[in-house]
C-alpha cells in the first residue's frame, strides 16, 4: 500500500479526512458489507485496497456472483451501470459520476437505434463499454476477452452488427473472417499510441516483446506480439520467458505486472504527444479519497429505469452463457 494513503490528506469541502484512509475504508466495508471492485487502469492506491481488481468480464462475473449489499465500483460509469444491471437489490456506488468513457459517449443511443434500425435482419454484438441504453438495443455483449469466442458461436449466415469499437470490430474480423457491420466508435486512450514511437521504443529496446490491447488501431497491433485484453496481456507478461515489454494500453495496468513479475521490465507505450493521454482521464477521476466518501455517504449512487436495466440484463446474460 502507497505511503501517501496513510498521511493526513487534510480537509475536503465534504469535512475531515481521516489519519488512515485505508483503514477507515476497511471499517467502512465491514458496516455496509460492501465488496470493493476495480479496474486494472485504477490508480495503484485503489487496486491495492480493492477486494477483487479485473478487467470488464472478471468484474462483470464477480458483480454477478457477489453476496455483498453494497458495490463500490472504482472504475468508469458504464462498468458500474454493468453492476447494477446484475444487482437490481443492491446499492452500487461509483466514487465519481464524471468518470465516463469516450468509447460509450462515441455511441448516442438516438443514433444507434437508427442505425440498427437501418440494419433489421442483423444481429447486434455490443461491446460491454456502452451505455445501458445501447446494451438495452443490444443481443449480446461482449468484452475484449471473449468477443471472438461470442462472434465464432453465431451462424455464419447470421449478419451482424458489432458496437461500439471499431477497432476491436476490425481485429474480431481478422480473427473470426466474418464481415461485421461496424459502428465507428473508438476509446481516445487507444488511439493515442503512435506506431512511429513503438517502432522507435523497439529500437531501443530490441529484446523487449511489444504486447497491445485490440482496442488499439491496426497499425500499431501489427507491431506486437500479442493482442489481448488487460487481463490476458497481465497473465501474458507472467508466463513469458521475455523480460522486457512494450505496454500497448492503459499504464495502469503496469501495477499488477509489476507485483506479480517485479523482477521483469514494462515500458508504457508513448502516445502521439509528450502528454500523460495514454493514461484514461476517466478512470484517473476515481481517487481513493473520493472512495471512502463515497462509502461514508452512501452516494454517488447508480440507478436505472426498470425497463431499460430488464432490457439490459438479457444480452448480458447471454454473454455469461456464451463465456463460460
Amino acid at each position: 500500500m502507497f505511503t501517501t494513503a496513510l498521511a493526513q490528506r487534510g480537509k475536503t469541502e465534504q469535512g475531515d479526512l481521516p489519519l488512515d484512509l485505508f483503514t477507515a475504508i476497511e471499517t467502512l466495508k465491514k458496516e455496509l458489507n460492501a465488496v470493493i471492485l476495480a479496474h486494472y487502469y485504477q490508480e495503484p492506491d485503489i487496486q491495492d485496497i480493492a477486494d477483487f481488481i479485473g478487467d470488464s468480464l472478471q468484474l462483470a462475473k464477480a458483480a454477478a456472483h457477489t453476496n455483498a449489499d453494497v458495490i463500490v465500483f472504482a472504475g468508469v460509469h458504464f462498468m458500474a451501470e454493468t453492476a447494477k444491471i446484475l444487482n437490481r437489490d443492491k446499492m452500487v456506488l461509483l466514487p465519481d459520476l464524471n468518470a465516463g468513457c469516450s468509447l460509450a459517449d462515441s455511441c448516442p443511443p438516438e443514433a444507434f437505434a437508427a442505425f440498427k434500425a437501418a440494419h433489421p435482419d442483423h444481429l447486434v454484438v455490443s461491446y460491454i463499454n456502452c451505455s445501458a441504453d445501447i446494451k438495452a438495443m443490444s443481443d449480446i455483449i461482449c468484452t475484449s476477452s471473449n468477443a471472438v469466442k461470442i462472434v465464432e458461436q453465431i451462424p455464419k449466415d447470421q449478419p451482424i452488427i458489432f458496437a461500439p469499437d471499431r477497432n476491436l470490430g476490425r481485429y474480431v474480423m481478422e480473427k473470426t473472417g466474418r464481415d461485421l457491420v461496424l459502428w465507428e466508435g473508438s476509446c481516445v486512450v487507444h488511439e493515442t499510441f503512435s506506431e512511429k514511437k513503438i517502432v522507435q521504443l523497439k529500437m531501443a529496446y530490441p529484446q523487449a516483446e511489444a504486447i497491445a490491447h485490440p482496442e488499439c488501431e491496426t497499425s500499431v497491433l501489427r507491431h506486437a506480439s500479442f493482442i489481448g485484453s488487460t487481463a490476458a496481456l497481465l497473465n501474458y507478461c507472467e508466463q513469458s520467458p521475455s523480460q522486457e515489454f512494450i505496454v500497448a494500453t492503459e499504464p495502469g495496468i503496469i501495477h499488477q505486472m509489476q507485483k506479480r513479475a517485479p523482477h521483469k521490465r514494462f515500458i508504457p507505450a508513448p502516445p502521439l504527444n509528450n502528454c500523460a493521454c495514454n493514461e484514461c482521464p476517466f478512470m484517473r477521476l476515481n481517487t481513493l479519497e473520493k472512495l471512502y466518501w463515497a462509502m461514508k455517504n452512501r452516494a454517488p449512487e447508480i440507478s436505472l429505469p426498470e425497463n431499460i436495466r430488464e432490457a439490459a440484463l438479457r444480452p448480458i446474460q447471454r454473454m455469461l452463457e456464451m463465456s463460460a
